[in-house]
């Protein structure tokens, strides 16, 4: 996809710029991972910690709907980023899932300072200063940043790809694991953007 960065005049250099960057879909069936890196002002966490911004998977997708415009408004820079299905099946989930989060941090207008990376496994593709923070969606309004404007993006694209992969329910479960999918899968085989290495046991019936 095309790169997505919005907001407000970059920093000055001789600021230090802080990036949250997060993932979303790594354990699915179906599709790329997402990554969102967000850099925030300071004057943008009182409004949007107000808002109730957190953990993307604490919120309901109407909520989440409802802070993405107000996330975009008040950052600095934000971007998007990600890689396929068959990135993850060429390379592994890991190696896919950095790049995804890599190609968002390279879209920024101005390269962060430093990054926090929700979880515990760096970037080892970043060059820069980076620090893990486990559960960091919930403790950094960055992360949870990144994380609300990776979900909303692959959600999107993975209901726009329903409609031209129909019967496998897509449009329910986000390409995730569940019963419904798998009954799909059996009936109907595995599409183009299914992730091969992730079906080696769901296909056996």
């Amino acid at each position: 996809m095309s790169p997505a960065a919005a907001g407000a005049a970059p920093p000055q250099p001789s600021e230090l710029t802080i990036a949250g960057v997060d993932e979303v879909g790594r354990g699915c069936w179906f599709g790329p991972v997402f990554a969102a890196a967000v850099i925030l002002p300071d004057q943008a966490r009182a409004p949007l910690a107000a808002a109730g911004l957190t953990d993307s998977k604490a919120l309901s997708a109407r909520r989440r709907a409802q802070l993405v415009p107000l996330i975009t408004a008040h950052t600095s820079q934000w971007a998007l980023g990600q890689a396929s299905a068959a990135e993850i099946d060429r390379h592994g989930i890991r190696t896919a899932t950095e790049w995804a989060m890599v190609r968002a941090l390279q879209r920024l207008v101005v390269p962060p300072d430093l990054v926090l990376v929700d979880g515990v496994l760096p970037l080892r593709c970043w060059p820069g200063e980076q620090r893990t923070v486990v559960r960091g969606d919930s403790q950094h309004l960055e992360i949870a940043a990144a994380s609300v404007l990776a979900k909303q993006a692959r959600d999107a694209l993975i209901s726009r790809l329903a409609r031209h992969h129909p019967g496998y329910g897509l449009e329910r479960h986000a390409g995730y694991g569940t019963a419904l999918h798998r009954q799909a899968l059996l009936q109907l085989g595995p599409t183009p953007l299914h992730r091969r290495s992730f079906l080696t046991k769901v296909l056996v019936a």
